[in-house]
């Protein structure tokens, strides 16, 4: 069953106390409407106050508003004066096309990190892929989201390619993936969630191949099974 925070801009949560390292309320709201924006949370062609959006995450509307106007320099949100924020469209063509450049780039980059990557780096993303199961299975669309982008990011990091690294850190924030908070209430989330452990398991095996099978499948269903 989908938690309240499944739609979490609308129930209005306050945001969660932080753990490990010690970022700004503005950072943590950056991330979680950015992570709202690819769940689909925050709708196309919507105007969102940043009162509004501060009573729902329990912030003042300064960090709110300072956050929307970073996403507004990343092309995710426009200005609407006198009246808030309206999220920016993504045609389904556009959709395709960073899931294809996605696909080009992170599958076999993923791939190779099978006989590339130190066991002892890849253990250590553990904990996050146990974290996109755990929100999953919560229905926290939000947790999900974020744990994901850390997750995906920090495996293409052990390639040592930071520019790799920014450019599919682009794609991933610039995608939309409507179809999770209906996955999440059938319960489906699960599965993929779990594939991120798969891809793990794989890449300590030293298994390119069944890491490229997992990869190939989980991406698939950006525009596959979360599209519909």
């Amino acid at each position: 069953m989908v938690n309240q925070r499944t739609n979490a801009l609308s129930a209005g949560p306050a945001l969660p106390a932080l753990g490990g390292p010690r970022i700004s309320y503005r950072e943590r709201v950056v991330d979680a409407l950015r992570a709202a924006l690819i769940a689909g949370e925050l709708r196309p062609g919507e105007v969102y106050s940043a009162p509004a959006l501060a009573g729902r995450f329990g912030v003042s509307a300064t960090p709110v508003r300072e956050a929307m106007l970073d996403l507004v320099r990343e092309g995710l949100v426009d200005t609407v004066p006198n009246k808030g924020f309206r999220v920016t469209a993504v045609s389904d063509r556009q959709l395709d096309e960073y899931t294809h450049i996605r696909s080009l780039i992170e599958i076999p980059t993923t791939a190779g990190l099978a006989d590339s990557a130190d066991p002892v780096a890849l253990e250590a993303l553990r904990p996050t892929a146990q974290e996109i199961v755990t929100a999953a299975a919560a229905g926290d669309l939000i947790a999900y989201v974020e744990a994901d982008l850390r997750f995906h990011l920090g495996l293409l990091s052990l390639t040592g390619n930071e520019h790799l690294v920014k450019v599919i850190g682009d794609l991933r924030r610039r995608s939309r993936l409507y179809g999770l908070t209906s996955l999440a209430a059938e319960g489906k989330l699960e599965a993929s969630a779990e594939e991120h452990l798969e891809i793990l398991d794989a890449l300590l095996s030293r298994d390119a191949e069944a890491a490229r099978t997992v990869m190939t499948r989980h991406l698939g269903h950006i525009r596959g099974l979360w599209a519909e």
